[in-house]
């Protein structure tokens, strides 16, 4: 009987009752297809049970994956071997078997290394000495039947010894599968035959062929699975830093040097005790996870979706705590083990290298210049290693020195060298941190070298980082439980400093035009850098963290070396890192206020140029996409308008000047109009009308209400390269809730709303224009204008109704429903001279902007413009609003009424999609 297992193994799969329930079959069973049915109905039941007993054992210890994994192994192994049984003694027995009638069964792959999940696949080889019989054959086919009505996903292949030789020589994947055979029954003899030829006529000789390929097929998994390790919907089994990668260091290990445990490591001097308690805490927690996210599924899943982690963190028992989520804590939990998952690999392939098992990149080996070394360093294998470690560690502020040094040299750090600083940690104590040498070091990494994401990835993963500023060990590995960032928060800070160096280098002038300029003609590098650095610090707890942020800049900046004045900037960057984003996508920079009331928060043009830069760091920072036309347009806006604020004088910033610039600009674009019918439209429209719009659409109205009819819905659709958008202009007579059905229109064909505005004009028409997106981001294809255009028409018309259809269709994605967004609303007199504004934020679905502007229409209130802000699954809709009088909400009693009246109607909304 195996040991180690969750449960006795006789409460997983009891062999005696098998063998009493075939003697009982043989004796009562009518022929063999009876004795096969009573005995698949017996290990169907018994399977049923194993893996109830086994589900329930790890439910009450769910972190133990190796007795888990083991249990599931042996429940297989005896399902498998009673098929044999059944078919080789019953169904075909045969008495006098001749030498060629042999047949062995072996698991290979992952069955074989005897690490199941509950829903892995069952790989087999069926072995024989020489051509299959067709014995055999009747025999491995009743066999495959059997196992398929169990329900067994079963991959086969039936071969000879040879054949095995043969195919392992031309396939990678064979070969891999092979090297883990294990013997499961049949005739005994074969599995001596089998590894003998595997091992003296297959592996030996052919170490490295087989470890390029293993890492090349590693870059290629990890390239599929986006290449990072820190994506927040990792794949556990294949993704960097999960199961298959711990394997490939198993494999290549027993094809080298033959051992069948990964303990054996440690003997071969391949990893320290401690390095392989990583790996076997590493090893425990993925399988944990692995094998949670099966039984939660109810199948093979092995990509930890948003849906599942908060499943598998509850299984796993994590709690809420500090703040944060149980979720939160769970997957940094995953993420500080995928990280130790990639120290090793590192370790032990340069481990490799060094025994001359592996080869060295080619292109180190093409490319590589004579680098030298500064005393007390030595350059191996291309990687920085300390000279004397005892010499090293005399003189603490060589920890930093090292990062430095291999910088300046263009090497990686040797694993060694990587050893020996993690393991002295204790040493960076508050000494090194005031050291001013330390700090020069520090800040040199940052602003000297080009690319200071390299040593700063480098030093969080040893853990330098957080012990030479403590405040940021909190945000290590930290997940944001959110579609929007893509990153953790310790990598979002890593990847902005990265965009950063990118523009100084000046490699991304034609996408950041404003940011590139700014840098170029100079700003205060290090208090950029350290901005940066910790802008995000303050995450992960229940207060601003904004506000926080700015506490522990205060404490941090003076600690690495900056003087009073730029420590004073970094607090006041952390503090108002948000600021302008806030101000560019949730505010209507066309309303005048909107650009005074943001030049008197930032006060100098140094500081717009210091937040401008690291607000565009830090949307670039927060993944693929993000960063997009639409919003560099109103970054770039709002950086104009303020910058000439700030230098001419906020008095400038008006309504008047601004409605007749672009009256001005207008008569330019209509110079072949009569003089008529100009002054029909430049004295149509109220002032807001000209400040909210840009010349475009101006022009694209002019010519939609020259000839109007009161009757007519007149409707203009174009692409807006400018803003990655789709603009929809419509005309029409002007009535309440004009507003509200446009935006149900436009919900029902799919439409994502990226900005609005509607205005009136004193004739009585409504000029309205849309911003929108499809579902991916990106402007509608001209091919599906004229559906969108039917569909609006008959919204407007009364055809369609958009409570009704949206109904159907306002249905969240699965993946998304675990996410909280507390719904917030907010009112503000202050920030618009004519308007209130509404700022709603809450959970994103398709209906939610319909189903707020009905509500407003409901309550006789007139919506000038809508502005939206996109954060994955959350929005922030913020509406400029007066009441039917003209004038701004001022009363409590009615703004407290309409509040409520939004909270119900996204409650009933959100209901709806849960649905």
């Amino acid at each position: 009987m195996p040991q180690n297992l969750i449960r006795p193994a006789e409460e997983i799969f009891d062999a005696s009752a098998f063998a009493a329930e075939l003697d009982r079959l043989k004796q009562e069973a009518g022929d063999p297809r009876a004795l096969r049915d009573g005995a698949v109905r017996h290990l169907g039941a018994a399977a049923k049970a194993g893996r109830a007993a086994i589900a329930e054992a790890f439910a009450a210890r769910p972190f133990e994956a190796g007795p888990a994994v083991r249990s599931y192994t042996w429940l297989t192994d005896r399902l498998v071997c009673a098929a044999l049984t059944v078919a080789s003694q019953y169904l075909h027995p045969l008495p006098n078997p001749t030498e060629g009638e042999r047949l062995a069964v072996f698991a290979v792959g992952g069955y074989g290394r005897g690490e199941m999940a509950p829903h892995s696949d069952v790989d087999l080889l069926f072995l024989t000495p020489w051509k299959i019989t067709p014995w055999a054959e009747s025999v491995i086919e009743s066999m495959l039947y059997m196992l398929w009505d169990l329900r067994l996903k079963v991959g086969h292949s039936s071969r000879t010894v040879k054949d095995c030789v043969r195919l392992g020589r031309e396939d990678i994947t064979i070969r891999t599968a092979l090297l883990e055979n294990r013997f499961l029954a049949g005739h005994a003899p074969l599995d001596k035959d089998l590894n003998d030829a595997l091992w003296g006529e297959l592996f030996e000789g052919t170490e490295a062929e087989f470890i390029e390929a293993k890492l090349a097929e590693r870059s290629e998994r990890h390239r599929k699975q986006g290449g990072q390790r820190y994506v927040l919907e990792p794949n556990v089994k294949e993704g960097k830093g999960g199961l298959r990668d711990l394997q490939s260091l198993y494999w290549i290990a027993k094809y080298i040097y033959r051992v069948d445990r990964a303990s054996q490591l440690v003997k071969l001097g391949l990893f320290t005790e401690e390095e392989f308690k990583g790996f076997l805490e590493a090893e425990r927690f993925l399988w944990a996870v692995r094998c949670h996210l099966h039984l939660i599924a109810n199948r093979a899943m092995d990509q930890l979706t948003f849906d599942m982690q908060i499943e598998v963190a509850a299984a796993m028992g994590y709690a809420d705590r500090g703040g944060r989520r149980a979720v939160e804590h769970f997957m940094q939990d995953y993420f500080l083990h995928a990280t130790t998952v990639g120290d090793l690999t590192r370790i032990f392939l340069t481990g490799l290298e060094a025994a001359h098992v592996k080869t060295e990149p080619m292109l180190l080996r093409l490319f590589r210049r004579k680098r030298t070394a500064r005393a007390g360093y030595e350059i191996v294998q291309n990687r920085m290693n300390v000279a004397d470690p005892d010499t090293f560690l005399a003189d603490k502020v060589n920890i930093l020195r090292l990062f430095e040094e291999a910088l300046r040299t263009g090497t990686l750090l040797h694993p060694d060298a990587m050893r020996l600083v993690a393991g002295n940690l204790n040493l960076i104590d508050d000494g090194l941190r005031t050291d001013p040498e330390a700090q020069r070091i520090f800040l040199d990494l940052l602003l000297k070298h080009d690319n200071p994401e390299r040593s700063l990835r480098r030093m969080n993963e040893l853990g330098v980082l957080a012990a030479f500023i403590p405040e940021f060990e909190p945000i290590v590995a930290m997940m944001q439980f959110n579609v929007y960032h893509h990153y953790t928060v310790d990598e979002h800070t890593i990847q902005c400093i990265s965009t950063l160096a990118k523009i100084e280098r000046e490699e991304l002038v034609e996408e950041l035009p404003i940011a590139s300029r700014i840098l170029k003609e100079g700003v205060n590098r290090r208090v950029l850098y350290i901005a940066l650095l910790l802008h995000d610090i303050g995450k992960g707890r229940p207060e601003d963290h904004s506000v926080l942020g700015a506490q522990i800049a205060r404490k941090v900046a003076p600690r690495l070396g900056l003087k009073p004045d730029e420590c004073e900037t970094v607090e006041w960057l952390v503090r108002y890192h948000l600021l302008m984003s806030d101000m560019a996508q949730k505010r209507d920079i066309a309303d005048p206020r909107t650009v005074r009331d943001f030049a008197k928060a930032v006060k100098t043009k140094k500081r717009l140029d210091l937040l401008t830069v690291l607000t565009v760091c830090d949307i670039i920072g927060v993944g693929p996409g993000t960063w997009n036309n639409w919003k560099a347009q109103l970054m770039r806006s709002l950086y104009r308008e303020t910058a000439t604020a700030l230098e001419t004088g906020l008095e400038e910033v008006n309504t008047e000047k601004r409605a007749a610039e672009a009256k001005r600009a207008l008569r330019e674009e209509l110079a072949d109009w009569e003089k008529k019918d100009l002054r029909t439209e430049t004295t149509r429209h109220y002032p807001p009308y000209w400040q909210g719009l840009p010349t475009s659409s101006h022009v694209v109205f002019a010519r939609l209400l020259r000839e109007i009819r009161n009757d007519e819905i007149l409707i203009d659709l174009a692409e807006d390269a400018d803003h990655d958008a789709t603009r929809a202009c419509f005309a029409l007579a002007d009535h309440p809730g004009i507003f509200s059905r446009l935006a149900g229109a436009l919900a029902l064909v799919g439409a994502n709303v990226v900005d609005a505005r509607t205005y009136t004009t004193k004739d009585g028409y409504a000029t309205a224009v849309f911003w929108i997106q499809d579902s991916e981001g990106s402007p509608f294809e001209t091919a599906r204008l004229p559906r969108l255009r039917k569909m609006i028409e008959k919204t407007l018309m009364g055809e369609v109704r958009p409570r009704d259809k949206l109904a159907d269709r306002d249905k969240l994605k699965k993946r998304e429903r675990g996410f909280r967004f507390p719904t917030s609303i907010a009112f503000d007199n202050e920030g618009s001279e004519i308007y209130t504004i509404i700022e709603v934020d809450t959970r994103d679905r398709p209906g939610l902007l319909y189903d707020l502007t009905r509500v407003l229409a409901e309550s006789n209130i007139y919506i000038a413009s809508a502005v939206i802000a996109t954060y994955g699954a959350q929005v922030v809709d913020s509406f400029y609003v007066k009441d039917m009088f003209g004038l701004k909400l001022h009363s409590r009693a009615r703004r407290e009424s309409l509040e409520r009246k939004l909270r119900a109607a996204i409650t009933q909304g959100a209901e709806r999609a849960q649905g």
